[in-house]
């Protein structure tokens, strides 16, 4: 009798196993798989980043024929280019919102679809309203919907662990564009002139759209897996309402707390010693020492490679060690190396330049994922949002810089003096970065 007790008892727990292991999502039943779905979106992620980065290779290749045809200063041309990398980032922070209530696919796809009419329509251009409209206004729209919240909302919904390697992966993956593009496009304005290097960013834009619709996925819910290091399924989220009403009111609730201005200020400064100078005025500035636009667009390029290592070995970095200090160390080189470059631009490339763009190359967007990781760390559920805004300051930064830089090179005849006061910059975003003060998880998660 207690065996016959003991067997029904089996039977009935074993049922019960059975029913519970049948409600379960489909892929926590069943051993995981060797690779990850995750690392296949992020894949995607990276493809994405790399097709769309041609437009971001082409405003510094645009000055010199710009000026030469249409006679427009450097200071006008530099305008359109620093609407363009402030709408990049105040955009931002609305995509990261759009993306959880749309998902990811369908603002990605409408973002590329604006940049790829936006640099269309500049063949056609004749006044320097219309490039601030077409290179300025929907390219910088477009573009900041593909903005680095895209990386850390892709980054948020399908990695628990490894956060750091996989932002360093996605950032680099903007400067591997640089690197495919950059001599391509150079070669097309020297050859051809700059319209055909601005239908080749349209059409490098428009390539892409079919492949994000395709592959591309918004939640790990979606293909019934969990998110990389979870323990469990986690269920995809409703729709969040209100997009715009929700990024100000993030942004509110981040202005009362002090490393929200740290964060905000050094990002400020990364944007204004990478894209706002080196990206928009390094070809233009090597071009007035003697060197051909082809050489300097390569060089470029070569950072683009050296950028890659820098910016994953940055993020294994993230994970391993404090944010704040390697912020430090990476603005510290960053400013050193700057102050060096006016002395080092010759009409040939040399060892001493081609050591500058290794080191430089290495540290160019290195500060992504330290910066990222302590948004996480302060804010918690909000840090794509908030690392939005933190990129609107970025590119506020590299707006006033790329228009500055137009304006003093007019003025003074060279660019010395804003390779001097950004290494300067430099020097107080390391010390900006130290001041942050860690914050603990509880009181993260408090406030989002």
């Amino acid at each position: 009798m207690t065996q016959t007790t003991e067997a029904a008892g089996a039977a009935e727990a074993a049922g019960a196993a059975e029913a519970v292991e049948d409600s379960r999502p489909r892929s926590t039943r069943s051993s995981d798989p060797r690779i990850h779905r995750a690392w296949f979106v992020a894949a995607v992620a990276f493809v994405t980043i790399i097709g769309a980065a041609a437009f971001r290779s082409l405003p510094g290749l645009l000055i010199d024929p710009l000026n030469h045809d249409f006679h427009w200063s450097r200071g006008t041309i530099g305008a359109a280019v620093s609407i363009n990398l402030a709408l990049y980032g105040l955009t931002a922070p609305f995509a990261a919102a759009l993306m959880d209530r749309f998902g990811i696919r369908r603002v990605v796809a409408v973002a590329l679809t604006v940049i790829a009419v936006g640099s269309g329509l500049t063949v056609w251009m004749t006044a320097a309203w219309q490039l601030m409209l077409c290179w300025g206004l929907l390219v910088g729209l477009g573009s900041g919907s593909m903005a680095l919240a895209f990386a850390a909302t892709v980054t948020n919904r399908w990695f628990t662990e490894r956060k750091g390697l996989v932002t360093g992966i996605l950032t680099a993956a903007s400067a591997s564009g640089q690197l495919i593009f950059l001599p391509l496009l150079s070669w097309i304005v020297t050859e051809h002139g700059w319209r055909p290097a601005s239908v080749t960013v349209s059409l490098a834009a428009l390539a892409v759209v079919p492949f994000v619709w395709l592959l591309l996925r918004d939640h790990p819910a979606d293909v019934g897996v969990k998110p990389y290091g979870a323990p469990e399924f986690v269920p995809k989220p409703a729709p969040v309402t209100g997009a715009a009403r929700r990024t100000v009111t993030v942004l509110f609730k981040a202005v009362r707390t002090g490393p929200f201005w740290l964060l905000a200020g050094t990002f400020a400064i990364c944007g204004a010693s990478t894209n706002g100078l080196v990206q928009t005025h390094f070809v233009p500035a090597a071009h007035d020492h003697g060197m051909p636009i082809t050489a300097a667009a390569s060089l470029l390029a070569v950072i683009g490679v050296f950028d890659v290592v820098g910016t994953v070995a940055s993020g294994w970095f993230t994970d391993r060690f404090e944010p704040r200090r390697l912020l430090a160390v990476y603005y510290a080189l960053r400013g050193i190396s700057l102050l060096f470059l006016p002395m080092l631009l010759e009409p040939t490339v040399r060892p001493p330049m081609i050591f500058f763009i290794v080191f430089y190359g290495l540290d160019w967007v290195a500060t992504v994922p330290p910066t990222l990781a302590l948004c996480r760390e302060q804010y918690g559920e909000d840090s794509a949002i908030v690392f939005g805004w933190v990129l609107a300051s970025h590119q506020v930064g590299a707006a006033l810089v790329a228009f500055l830089g137009g304006v003093a090179r007019d003025v003074f005849g060279s660019y010395n003096v804003v390779w001097y006061s950004a290494g300067a910059l430099c020097a107080v975003a390391a010390l900006m970065a130290l001041v942050i003060r860690r914050r603990p998880v509880r009181a993260a998660a408090a406030l989002a």
